[in-house]
């Protein structure tokens, strides 16, 4: 079996229909899987008793975890800045926050990084006289109260919160641990725009990365449960005969592309805006689409995405290059659930940080 040379960390993906949490650490080759977690939540359920009841028949060896979070709380943005050194950018930040963040500073917690990019910017922001060498900054804000239910919801299970990250951000460094890992293999996609699409259950997330740097993040609404809504009402059955059927039709294939035809062309179009506010801003096009989620296996999604972009999506396996350290643990199970543990692997790829 794999021997882990060193500490491990746990990624947490707290959704809003299932857990799922995986441990990384490093071996002498790469990196490998301790343990994973892949569980529904009940309903009405008291979710620092479940994850405190799921970490301790987990077996996982660490309590080191990261986690993310998402939603309206959360904002992101891509600014443009005067060149400045780390601390003068800590210092300057909170008061350019101000001018894109519509919350009160004492209302969140704020954190920022440069980024170091490579193609044009067609960005429109006004530049002086003042700023004719300039950085590209993402900035982050999160309401104070999101973080700080978190944290609680892992101190109250025996957990040590070591990051809390942003989801769309834990999508981009799960494919730079699966580039870095493919790198032994050369198969790695170098000078090429990937739009990361992770389609969940409240939420689809998109990422688009080029060697390894976010460029443009975005969250879409349109997710996996108001499809399973519109397959329940369309077909007159139950949301679990509607979830079973989403991915998985069988004779009434035609019937499930029907309901959800207009929810699709919605999605695309989404997908579409993104690319064409981040093709207009980078004089750079789209190269590959990678999917992942638990609606990625959606009816009819690659055929759509095929047709409006003229290029087949690629499902891609977030573990596919990791190796397994636990007996406990076969590598068809972790495939197939993989694509559901993007973002996990996303939040525990910070080990390499």
């Amino acid at each position: 079996m794999v021997k882990i040379k060193g500490k491990s960390l746990i990624g947490l993906d707290i959704g809003t229909k299932f857990v799922k949490a995986i441990e990384i650490g490093p071996t002498e080759t790469g990196y490998a899987v301790l343990g994973y977690i892949y569980k529904e939540i009940p309903p009405q359920t008291d979710m620092k008793e479940f994850i405190k009841e799921l970490f301790h028949t987990a077996g996982f060896k660490g309590k080191k975890v990261v986690t993310g979070v998402s939603g309206r709380s959360v904002i992101v943005r891509y600014i443009n800045m005067p060149e400045m050194s780390d601390i003068e950018l800590q210092n300057a930040i909170k008061y350019e926050a101000s001018k894109y963040i519509p919350f009160e500073a004492d209302e969140v917690v704020l954190d920022c990084q440069k980024m170091d990019y490579g193609i044009k910017d067609n960005s429109s922001e006004p530049k002086t006289e003042s700023t004719n060498k300039e950085m590209r900054v993402i900035l982050v804000a999160a309401k104070r109260n999101l973080i700080d239910e978190h944290l609680t919801t892992l101190e109250s299970a025996g957990l040590w919160p070591h990051v809390i990250d942003l989801d769309a951000l834990a999508l981009g460094n799960a494919f730079e641990l699966y580039q870095t890992m493919a790198e032994t293999k050369g198969e790695t996609e170098t000078n090429k725009c990937i739009a990361l699409v992770d389609i969940g259950s409240s939420k689809t997330l998109l990422n688009i990365v080029l060697n390894n740097n976010s460029y443009f993040t975005r969250e879409i609404t349109i997710a996996g449960n108001d499809f399973t809504d519109a397959i329940s009402k369309k077909l007159s059955v139950d949301l679990k005969q509607a979830e079973e059927l989403k991915c998985k039709p069988q004779e009434k294939a035609e019937e499930v592309k029907d309901a959800i035809s207009g929810l699709l062309e919605d999605l695309i179009h989404e997908v579409r805006l993104s690319f064409d506010y981040f093709e207009h801003q980078f004089e750079k096009p789209i190269d590959l689409i990678y999917l992942s989620g638990g609606s990625c296996n959606l009816i009819g999604l690659e055929d759509v995405f095929d047709k409006d972009f003229q290029k087949r999506p690629v499902r891609w396996n977030p573990t596919g290059h990791l190796e397994i350290a636990s007996d406990k643990i076969t590598q068809d199970e972790l495939t197939q659930n993989s694509s559901q543990l993007a973002i996990a692997v996303g939040l525990a790829s910070r080990i390499r940080k």
